[in-house]
């Protein structure tokens, strides 16, 4: 897979917009490189982990965050199912799920009904496995807004508080299995 090819078809022009997805892409997906290389073990796909990484926010595109040159008419938190639909339109149902799952540290069912989130009801937003949690974990440590900057484990928690008990619980696991 060319994920650079589809990344240049849905952003053609070199302006800021691209460079932050860049940006963050490739800091994402360096890190997930470290943890597979860290953690022979998992067995984990590296080439897959690295794509998914690079294309893990293709859908920002289609989004209002205008902090992040984004000036699409969907909200943020829909960034991950439009991406996941291009890229399942591209033929890449593995790296669509990785789109769909990375949000937090996973969006369940009970969290869109009580957080009234503008997501559909029948999708799988929770990361399950080894390579979706690990672009996920991954992307936690990086801000597209402040990309000069890497969280640390610390601060990544904090960020993460928001997202209730069940969600820091997970991003722990995630410390013990991939630092």
């Amino acid at each position: 897979m060319d994920y650079q090819k589809i990344i240049d078809k849905y952003y053609p022009s070199e302006n800021e917009l691209r460079r932050i997805l860049l940006t963050h892409s490739r800091q994402v997906a360096d890190r997930c490189r470290r943890i597979a290389s860290a953690h022979p073990e998992l067995k984990l796909d590296v080439d897959f982990l690295y794509e998914a990484a690079m294309l893990h926010d293709i859908g920002i595109l289609a989004c209002d965050a205008p902090a992040i040159e984004c000036f699409g008419p969907e909200p943020y938190i829909c960034h991950g199912i439009i991406g996941g639909r291009m890229l399942r339109e591209e033929g890449f149902v593995r790296h669509a799920q990785v789109c769909e799952r990375h949000t937090g540290t996973g969006i369940s069912r009970e969290q869109i009904i009580r957080q009234q989130l503008p997501l559909p009801l029948d999708g799988c937003y929770e990361p399950e496995t080894l390579e979706e949690q690990v672009v996920c974990y991954a992307d936690k440590f990086y801000s597209k807004s402040h990309p000069e900057m890497e969280r640390t484990v610390e601060q990544t928690a904090r960020s993460l508080e928001k997202f209730g008990e069940a969600g820091l619980k997970r991003f722990f696991r995630w410390v013990d299995m991939f630092e």
